[in-house]
């Protein structure tokens, strides 16, 4: 058992934490389930609160400059409130649900290059530390998988997958940020799009499944964002045809339609990039599209055909992990609390 020592807020000599999660890997909606091990320092210490921090690394975008930071999407307290003596060793179980939008890492064990992680802070007699960092992997809902895995058959190879920081209007959104998992079209499309991105935004319901294409432009017009939005439920992931529905939705993203259809609800979806009504909208105000710093995948992922972008390995995401987030905790964090404490799920 490796501990890790909180060199902090808390000084050399203090309580030491280690979490362990209890599978390697989760889905949205899903429970997390572990445990947070303690031990004593040098003195007893008071501790008062233990909150595990689900945190991203997430792109943003304003001004012409692009940065990545850390967003801590949820919070939960799962102890606290005793005091643990000097080199006693205690442990704390955990239970929680995961945010129905919490992103997809990875796909049939393919890292999809988004770096999610879970990050224990103790409470100790005023003073707060962020001791142990641990990754988190994400595999897709029944239904999400169903939808890429029509993607792959038909014909769509995979690019990257980012999390843009910003809000895609008029849909339900509740995180800070959304991803964006990029596609290359077939060849018969290729003369009308470069890329479609895909956007899943689930709830305990169903899902919103928000698609993007950059429309080439013609001869004497330039190119163009198109934006529209479907609806599915979880249940319709058996007795679909997704192919004959995934091709159904891209024939009107890309053949005009897009810009004012209609969702199961009867909104109406705006589609330009710059603002304007239903579009998407980042930290900066401006849509940026292209493949999303450290988005690697080798192999073949849900039927999606992927490649090596960046020159990384998909192992090596992992090793990348903790540097990515201790480097922000260098630099303090540039993203969302995410919300209150929560009581343990």
């Amino acid at each position: 058992m490796v501990f890790k020592k909180l060199l902090g807020a808390l000084g050399v000599g203090g309580p030491s934490v280690d979490t362990v999660l209890h599978t390697s890997s989760a889905i949205p909606g899903g429970h997390l389930a572990g445990q947070v091990r303690l031990r004593g320092g040098t003195n007893d210490a008071d501790i008062e609160r233990i909150t595990l921090d689900l945190v991203a690394r997430v792109e943003a975008e304003g001004h012409d400059v692009e940065s990545e930071g850390t967003v801590v999407f949820d919070r939960v307290t799962v102890g606290g409130g005793f005091r643990l003596a000097k080199d006693e060793e205690r442990t704390v179980d955990f239970r929680t649900a995961l945010p129905w939008e919490t992103p997809v890492t990875q796909l049939r064990g393919q890292h999809l290059g988004v770096i999610l992680g879970v990050r224990t802070e103790l409470a100790v007699s005023g003073a707060r530390d962020k001791g142990d960092l641990d990754p988190l992997q994400v595999e897709p809902l029944p239904v999400q998988e169903a939808i890429l895995e029509a993607f792959g058959q038909l014909g769509y190879g995979f690019t990257s997958a980012d999390l843009e920081l910003g809000h895609i209007g008029h849909t339900g959104q509740r995180l800070p940020f959304y991803q964006e998992i990029e596609l290359t079209p077939p060849s018969r499309y290729a003369g009308a799009v470069t890329e479609i991105e895909v956007t899943f935004l689930a709830t305990a319901d169903g899902m919103e499944v928000i698609l993007e294409a950059d429309k080439r432009g013609g001869l004497f017009s330039g190119g163009q964002d198109a934006l529209t939005r479907f609806t599915v439920t979880h249940d319709q992931v058996t007795g679909t045809d997704w192919n004959a529905e995934v091709e159904s939705w891209v024939r009107q993203l890309i053949g005009g339609r897009a810009g004012f259809h209609a969702d199961a609800y009867g909104a109406p979806y705006g589609h330009d990039s710059a603002g304007h009504h239903g579009g998407k909208q980042h930290s900066g105000g401006q849509h940026r599209s292209g493949p999303g710093t450290g988005a690697v995948v080798a192999g073949v992922a849900a039927g999606v055909a992927v490649g090596v972008v960046g020159g990384m390995v998909a192992a090596e995401i992992v090793d990348e992990i903790g540097d990515a987030f201790e480097e922000d905790e260098d630099n303090g964090d540039n993203g969302d609390d995410g919300g209150d404490d929560g009581g343990e799920d």
